[in-house]
């Protein structure tokens, strides 16, 4: 009976906030919706106000941040989710790692599994009140953590990036203290900093969506920002993701105004293979072309991933939607592989990030891959290249600036 509640009352939460988005994107109409999005308004007067302040008093110096004495980069987002920052940040710590840095990545692990609450307890008894040391997902060696323990992205870097630490702990100035002291890096990545001012970073990287900047231009309850857009102006590099290479001067104009000296620089999110989900075949993107194919996802921006396959050539007959980071129940994946049979579909596709929360258990009916996505830049590849100069060779970085000046 208890469980049959608990069900009852989690799918009921789970469609409140499928609500709450679609309200936020205006995908609602009517009384409800317009009251709703009044509330929503009204909260997001007030955490406009905490928002502020919390950047004024760090400003100001009232609150300080904590130097590790190692360098920081940030790599973040203005808005909830949906700007592809997975893949370049991946980008940037290979192309530190390559050029000799030792590099952690510090991550909050988002809907990561938290320590069960009775390990907390005797953790405190044990240790005399010590906090818990941070995860470890990757020791640059080897992957520790599955992708419940660490969080969907932090899990994805730390399989695709051997070489790199990927650490993850919500006080990122105790996670990079640890990775100093314990591997002694020299280079912290903060994943999804831009919002984490204890940490001062020496080069921000803003990522901004190029098909959707700012949403609603509303903050957080009512739209997708997490802070105003002229907060834009702590960026060192601005970072223009999904863009199709065409000019928006609109929107450079905008970044210009509140942000003078940042460098811009354009790329895109490019499909680069099909690889089986618990399997190790792998498949040229021309196999798309002309298959009955069906995807399914839980992200922030489903319909790019689905335009995807379509102008890859494959005739996508079934889609399913879920949550961004949607942890799929079995009954859930049982309903899509009934439904992706009766289509009589020739395989199934999902994100890589979606692909991470499938269980390794999974024997699929019918074929299912995930498509692969890297990160090119299409205008701006020396100003990313002296990023990465500033950071592996600042004297010679500081050489260039100085010539070009």
């Amino acid at each position: 009976m208890l469980k049959k509640l608990s069900a009852i009352v989690k799918d009921r939460l789970y469609r409140f906030e499928q609500y709450t988005v679609d309200v936020i994107y205006g995908r609602r109409s009517g009384r409800l919706a317009a009251v709703y999005g009044a509330f929503l308004h009204l909260n997001s007067l007030l955490y406009n106000g905490i928002v502020q302040v919390r950047v004024w008093l760090y400003r100001k110096r009232i609150l300080h941040d904590q130097p590790l004495g190692c360098l920081v980069v940030v790599v973040g987002n203005l808005t909830v989710g949906g700007t592809g920052k997975t893949p370049v940040v991946e980008k940037f710590a290979r192309s530190l790692a390559e050029r000799g840095r030792r590099v952690a990545i510090l991550s909050r692990g988002y809907k990561s599994k938290s320590e069960p609450l009775w390990h907390q307890w005797w953790r405190r008894i044990s240790h005399g009140g010590e906090p818990p040391p941070p995860k470890v997902v990757s020791d640059g060696k080897n992957v520790l953590l599955d992708s419940e323990n660490a969080g969907d992205e932090p899990y994805m870097l730390a399989r695709n990036l051997p070489g790199v630490l990927v650490i993850v702990d919500k006080n990122r100035v105790k996670s990079g203290s640890y990775a100093i002291r314990k591997y002694g890096v020299d280079t912290l990545i903060l994943d999804d900093g831009y919002q984490y001012l204890p940490l001062k970073g020496r080069l921000n990287l803003l990522l901004i969506d190029k098909t959707n900047p700012f949403g609603n231009e509303r903050l957080l309850p009512r739209g997708i920002l997490r802070e105003p857009i002229k907060h834009m102006k702590r960026a060192s590099y601005v970072f223009l993701t999904k863009s199709d290479g065409q000019p928006d001067g609109e929107l450079e104009d905008l970044i210009r105004h509140y942000n003078r000296n940042a460098e811009i620089i354009e790329c895109a999110h490019r499909p680069s293979y099909l690889q089986q989900v618990n399997g190790t075949d792998r498949m040229e993107l021309d196999s798309l072309k002309g298959r009955r194919v069906g995807a399914f996802s839980g992200i922030a921006t489903p319909d790019s991933f689905e335009s995807f396959l379509r102008e890859l050539g494959a005739s996508v007959l079934f889609t399913k939607r879920f949550l961004d980071h949607h942890r799929f129940t079995e009954k859930e994946i049982e309903d899509i592989f009934r439904q992706a049979s009766a289509a009589s579909l020739d395989f199934l596709v999902t994100t890589e990030k979606d692909a991470v929360r499938i269980s390794p258990d999974l024997h699929p009916p019918i074929p299912l891959y995930y498509l692969r996505l890297e990160i090119e830049i299409i205008d701006g590849i020396n100003d990313f290249e002296e990023a990465v100069s500033r950071i592996c060779f600042p004297e010679l970085a500081r050489k260039t600036a100085f010539g070009r000046a």
